[in-house]
């Protein structure tokens, strides 16, 4: 069998081909062509590589390809820095024999990371490796819903985007482009491990229920750390537009925190403002503090 590594270097690749044409590399196309993208022997001659030696590394046979090769493979398939640095991390792990019994104990969050938690005073949870969602403040209970109400084994950033009995779960305009942010998260993951159960689990339950997860999962599109801008909408406030980033934790790698934060003094921040309120209110029962 094909090293791990190997087989999604060789994916990668073939996606990355694939995303190419002739005139964007100055080729003529020539007559009636059988692939969308670039030939095998077109992005191996733009390499300075045999035709060969390029199709087993498409392939994911024993190749270890050198860091001038991979130079070489990232300006002819017009890689950026993230692709780039994803193409080398590929690669150098295949070239090492695979760990006899890897690291797939469960992820915890340490306890001073759910202190600061709970004392942000806006929407946040904490990200595991392959998107299982391990911790979250009251804000982000008020903003997402509860977690709780999610079997543990279902509560995935992931397999949430991709359920069509959520009932905000495609709402959304921007809806594809952060499913596509959370895919690259998750290839980024599959980059430093591609037999972790867990990856394994989650992409093969999505790539079998889901044709539209499968057409974004193959795009091999990576991404290692993302923000932007998502609005929400909640009935009780109106839309609340928030800006979203991703914070490392501690571990290599390590699981992420994704904090939503306002413009401060705007209406969205007296949205969210509200919406705590409501929140704190409809949870704090009788004799009980707000959460």
């Amino acid at each position: 069998m094909a090293h791990p590594y190997a087989r999604e270097l060789g994916d990668f690749l073939r996606a990355r081909r694939g995303r190419l044409h002739p005139h964007d590399v100055g080729l003529e196309p020539g007559g009636r062509r059988k692939v969308t993208g670039l030939r095998r022997e077109e992005l191996a001659l733009l390499a300075g590589l045999s035709t060969d030696y390029y199709q087993r590394m498409e392939q994911g046979r024993e190749v270890r390809p050198s860091d001038d090769v991979l130079d070489a493979l990232a300006d002819a398939l017009a890689l950026d820095d993230e692709e780039r640095r994803h193409l080398f991390t590929l690669a150098h792990a295949a070239r090492r024999p695979m760990p006899a019994r890897p690291d797939h104990a469960p992820e915890r969050v340490p306890d001073g990371t759910r202190r600061l938690l709970s004392v942000l005073d806006t929407p946040a949870v904490v990200l595991g490796r392959h998107l299982d969602v391990l911790a979250w403040n009251p804000m982000a209970e008020a903003l997402l819903g509860d977690p709780n109400a999610v079997p543990p084994d279902r509560l995935n950033m992931l397999l949430l985007m991709f359920d069509d009995t959520m009932t905000n779960s495609r709402r959304c305009a921007d809806w594809e482009r952060q499913a596509l942010d959370y895919i690259g998260m998750m290839r980024a993951a599959v980059a430093t491990d591609p037999t972790h159960p867990r990856a394994t689990a989650v992409v093969g339950e999505l790539s079998i229920r889901s044709a539209e997860f499968r057409r974004l999962w193959g795009r091999h599109d990576v991404r290692e750390s993302v923000s932007g801008t998502k609005t929400f909408h909640i009935p009780e406030v109106g839309d609340i537009a928030l800006d979203w980033d991703t914070y490392p934790l501690p571990g290599n790698p390590g699981p992420v925190m994704l904090v939503f934060t306002a413009e401060p003094d705007s209406p969205d921040a007296d949205r969210l403002r509200l919406l705590a309120t409501l929140h704190a209110t409809r949870t704090a029962g009788p004799g009980r503090r707000p959460a």
